[in-house]
């Protein structure tokens, strides 16, 4: 019954996914009242509050910052959490396609945010339309939609401040069959003096988002003596008079993920420091500070544990006032807490000048919890696999709210492709989503 009624909404679903991925979502923080977040995220969530009416569920706008779609009756509260900012994608960080147009082309829809967390999003949203239909629940259902989710999560804390919690919930924003524990995450900065002869006159990563595995890099240097900058593999030099532009090329990933990319500004740091002898970023190199193959292990095999082991990625670099300023995406097994992590800081990096912001706690709930049993359980039972809820390095709302966890949509052994170029959704597997999260909205609200 519940597969038969998701073929049936298809074509509708695939086409409101297009519509999302038009918006170009990326979070852009304002003055304005009405559009904190920017015009483009505010269209998307006035779209998708809209589509919500029309499926007849009631809904509310949260001072632009974020929304909820809703329906059912009841005291408890079943909540689902997703985003529908996205982070950054042109033509030139190598889509074969506009990344704001979605198609579909083998069975795969193509756009930025069709995996996340816009067809998510809208695969939950369907599964609410479809489980209204077939079953009276004793929960009332609640989509939460950010517009933050991929900085930091001001939208979620303004609708923590005014609005209801749920009772219970989970985020479509990760992997299924469940995730039972995600990683902490914090940033940390690092500030390098440069004092060379040669003067910088820019170094960047551009509009990279701190949580996404650099593409591209690049330096822009005035120096006498040009003939000592060499192309190498993945290294483009440029050279203008006594003006040279070096720009690195890598592969971009989630910086949940580094080992899936090739970091472009690692790469360009290495470089830029065999150019000069060691003396461009002194000190740094003794660490292994830019090796994503060996993640600055901080604390060597310490930091590690179920949740895997501490992984970095340099997602920024500026150059300000004759420092170079690189800001690292850091991401901590749960058993470590920050505390620990800062006091193996202030013993291995006690010569060079650093700080920490963005702290974002990790998440634990017991795989024997009913919320975990029960996902894993649906998930099972609806793919005829036999999986176990897994731990993540990603961070995803359900770290904020209790009792909550992230629940699909990637699939496992499925190809990781957030934040990704030329990042997909295979529509055979957004249905097959969208009958688990049938199943799960009434379970969890039965």
């Amino acid at each position: 019954m519940i597969k038969e009624n998701v073929l049936k909404i298809k074509d509708e679903m695939i086409q409101e996914i297009i519509n999302l991925v038009s918006y170009q979502s990326i979070s852009i923080k304002t003055n304005d009242k009405e559009k904190p977040f920017g015009e483009e995220c505010k269209k998307a969530l006035e779209h998708i509050l809209e589509l919500g009416k029309k499926l007849g569920f009631k809904t509310k706008n949260i001072d632009g910052y974020c929304g909820y779609i809703e329906f059912g009756e009841g005291k408890e509260l079943l909540g689902i959490i997703g985003h529908l900012d996205v982070v950054p994608a042109t033509k030139e960080d190598g889509w074969t396609k506009d990344p704001y147009q979605a198609e579909i082309i083998n069975n795969k829809l193509y756009g930025r945010g069709t995996s996340d967390d816009k067809g998510p999003v809208i695969s939950c949203l369907y599964a609410m339309k479809i489980a209204n239909s077939l079953k009276q629940l004793n929960k009332r259902v609640r989509l939460i939609i950010g517009l933050n989710e991929e900085q930091d999560w001001e939208c979620i804390e303004r609708y923590k401040q005014t609005e209801e919690l749920p009772t219970i919930s989970f985020s479509p924003d990760a992997n299924f069959p469940c995730i039972y524990a995600e990683k902490g995450i914090i940033t940390l900065t690092i500030e390098n003096d440069f004092n060379l002869d040669d003067k910088i006159l820019e170094f960047t990563t551009g509009n990279n988002a701190i949580n996404v595995v650099p593409k591209t890099a690049h330096i822009i240097i005035k120096t006498n003596n040009p003939n000592k900058f060499i192309e190498e593999k993945d290294i483009i030099v440029e050279k203008n008079e006594n003006t040279i532009k070096i720009t690195a090329t890598g592969v971009s990933s989630h910086a949940a993920f580094p080992t899936l990319g090739d970091n472009a500004a690692t790469k360009l740091l290495k470089y830029i420091n065999k150019i000069y002898k060691n003396k461009f970023l002194t000190k740094l190199e003794e660490l292994d500070f830019y090796n994503l193959e060996n993640p600055l292990y901080l604390g060597g095999d310490s930091l590690t544990d179920e949740s895997g082991t501490l992984t970095s990625n340099i997602g920024i670099i500026n150059y300000e006032n004759n420092k170079i300023i690189i800001k690292t995406n850091l991401r901590v097994p749960i058993k470590t807490s920050f505390k620990e992590l800062k006091e193996i800081c202030s013993t291995n990096l006690k010569d060079i000048k650093y700080s920490f912001e963005g702290e974002n706690e990790g998440l634990y709930v017991s795989k024997d919890s009913y919320l975990v049993k029960t996902l894993t359980k649906i998930f099972n039972e609806t793919t005829n696999m036999n999986e176990e809820a897994i731990a993540i390095g990603g961070g995803t709302y359900a770290r904020a709210f209790n009792n909550c966890v992230s629940f699909g949509m990637t699939f496992p052994n499925e190809e990781e492709l957030c934040h990704q170029v030329n990042e997909n959704i295979d529509i055979d597997n957004l249905l097959l989503a969208t009958e688990i999260y049938t199943k799960a909205i009434i379970e969890l609200a039965s």
